[in-house]
């Protein structure tokens, strides 16, 4: 399967006949150089892959530990020296060859390093192919508060390669899977029912599921790149999913709690609070619930750990004029952005997902 979409400042290619396009965009001599940021695990994984199909290039590799942690300003200015050190100058090219934590990092270091230099994502996990890579989103954390440095700054292409998922751990696919139900949510009800089954890579739809996945994503970035009204819509279930993230970064080891797993909980709490303050119907409510709860871990938190999260939510990067703004939805594919509720709803929100749990 191979598909593609042109943008107006950049191009998506999908599949494994993209990789002779990459080698042609690459081939065409306008960079000076060529960086590629990958991370310990993309390194051992998928890096031979990436190094056996393109062209004998003079890559420059520079390479970060895994995970949310190298997020970070300390990594951004590590890998700006890195960048001088290895003669990057305003015509140089970095490909960022990972997850998510590649491409948003790599994203922020190349559109800030000499006021912007080319980039490229080729994304390695299934939530970079449907999310992170996709948008121009770029940025790092603050300490453990989430996507609080950062630009908006395209890509000049994604190359979307779903043969490298192969490599990919289970714990990995099934947090990627909860962005492609997020789009489910988001759009429409076949596709996020085809979505609500247990993640598994031999499912046969698999690469059909991702490249409407990115069809969902692309066209909702490139109608409001900058989030003013309908990318807001990407953030259903993230509020209060990065809250829960940044809690679990603050309160237990690295990797506890995974991007996607945080954002499925995220979810289920936002469908209650689309039932009781948006009128999501009550039968589909009920549905998706018990689906959704199907794909999450096992876990609990008390009503200490519940006020903390919520204290976490005025950090939110939605917020504004003082106001925790939520994305509630009617319906499956009819949303309502700039909502507020009540910490009591959110208590309540909570009770009902670990009643069903």
């Amino acid at each position: 399967m191979s598909h593609s979409i042109e943008n107006t400042d950049h191009i998506i290619r999908f599949g494994a006949t993209a990789w002779p396009d990459l080698n042609a965009l690459l081939n065409n001599g306008q960079w000076s150089s060529i960086f590629v940021l990958t991370d310990e695990s993309s390194q051992k994984f998928c890096y031979p892959i990436f190094k056996e199909k393109i062209e004998k290039f003079d890559l420059k590799l520079m390479i970060i530990p895994q995970g949310e942690p190298s997020k970070s300003i300390e990594w951004t200015q590590k890998l700006w020296e890195e960048l001088v050190e290895k003669g990057g100058d305003r015509k140089s090219l970095m490909i960022n060859l990972g997850g998510g934590v590649v491409t948003d990092l790599g994203g922020f270091v190349a559109s800030t390093f000499r006021r912007g230099i080319d980039f490229m994502n080729v994304p390695t996990t299934l939530l970079s192919m449907v999310d992170a890579a996709i948008g121009g989103k770029t940025g790092i954390d603050l300490g453990v508060l989430k996507n609080q440095i950062g630009v908006v700054a395209q890509p000049k292409a994604i190359f979307i390669f779903p043969q490298l998922l192969n490599t990919l751990p289970e714990r990995e696919l099934s947090s990627g899977w909860m962005e492609m139900v997020k789009h489910g949510f988001i759009s429409n009800e076949p596709y996020l029912e085809d979505c609500l089954v247990t993640p598994n890579k031999a499912n046969p739809h698999l690469e059909q599921l991702i490249w409407e996945s990115v069809k969902i994503k692309n066209e909702v970035v490139t109608q409001d790149p900058y989030e003013l009204g309908r990318r807001k819509t990407l953030n259903f279930g993230h509020t209060l999913g990065h809250a829960i993230e940044s809690y679990c970064l603050d309160h237990y080891p690295e990797n506890f709690m995974k991007h996607g797993e945080a954002v499925g909980i995220g979810m289920l709490l936002a469908l209650y609070l689309s039932h009781v303050t948006q009128g999501f119907p009550k039968t589909k409510f009920l549905h998706f619930s018990e689906k959704l709860q199907k794909l999450l871990p096992e876990f609990r938190f008390d009503k200490a750990a519940q006020e903390q999260i919520i204290s976490y939510l005025i950090h939110d990067k939605k917020n504004t004029h003082g106001r925790i703004n939520f994305v509630l939805l009617k319906d499956v594919g009819a949303y309502v952005i700039d909502c507020q509720v009540t910490n009591a709803q959110i208590h309540e929100a909570f009770n009902f997902w670990q009643s069903v749990a």
